[in-house]
């Protein structure tokens, strides 16, 4: 039985992970999971309708799909699926997010230095977070940071994030569908546990910074 593996939220905050062929430095999996985020901010209503049919695959716990005999054990079953369609139907559409190379770099970090030992968290092995890792790179502090484990695809990642199966307070979802929060940076990569993850860095500004010029 295969298992759905939970994301991972923070707010503030093999290098040999192999990461899928680039086009200028972005994988076409991390820009999948950048427009499918997009997607979702632009039109909450419509990706509550693909949540209506992906809820159809629903057996208690067990989600399954069509031809897939062992299905993916899930924490909550369909309860959290409606509970994030009833959000997604009262959400205003938001403006996307901007690709910001300096917060995607932070992201690849994290990919690189966390899917070699097959790690799970925000920290890093000398403890390092988000804001942390964005500084590294030349940026601020005033960093949110999700991670998903386990899904392959961008629009996988998303769903996973947004329905938020087994996080309690749904940070990923909210992360995703806060205004104040208008550029993002996603790095993805192999994983030794779980063979896949991707990180996403959140900020309010490109370089990470509250504002921009701001020194924090």
């Amino acid at each position: 039985m295969k298992w759905l593996i939970a994301a991972w939220l923070v707010l503030y905050g093999f290098s040999g992970a192999t990461h899928a062929q680039s086009v200028d430095g972005i994988s076409v999996r991390e820009s999948a999971v950048l427009a499918e985020m997009n997607r979702a901010r632009a039109d909450p209503a419509a990706y509550a309708d693909m949540l209506r049919e992906y809820r159809t695959y629903f057996n208690g716990r067990i989600m399954r799909r069509p031809g897939d005999r062992d299905g993916i054990l899930t924490n909550e079953g369909v309860s959290v699926v409606d509970e994030a369609i009833a959000f997604l139907e009262l959400q205003a559409p938001l403006p996307p997010f901007a690709a910001s190379r300096l917060l995607a770099r932070a992201a690849d970090d994290h990919v690189d230095e966390q899917g070699p030992r097959g790690a799970l968290g925000h920290a890093s092995r000398d403890g390092a977070r988000a804001g942390d890792r964005a500084q590294r790179r030349g940026g601020g502090r005033y960093v949110a940071e999700a991670i998903s484990y386990g899904p392959s695809e961008g629009a996988e990642v998303v769903r996973q994030l947004i329905v938020d199966d087994g996080v309690p307070d749904r940070g990923h979802r909210h992360l995703i569908f806060t205004d104040e929060f208008r550029y993002a940076g996603v790095g993805c990569g192999d994983h030794a546990r779980f063979e896949h993850m991707c990180a996403i860095s959140f900020g309010t500004t490109t370089t990470g910074h509250y504002r921009n010029g701001s020194p924090d």
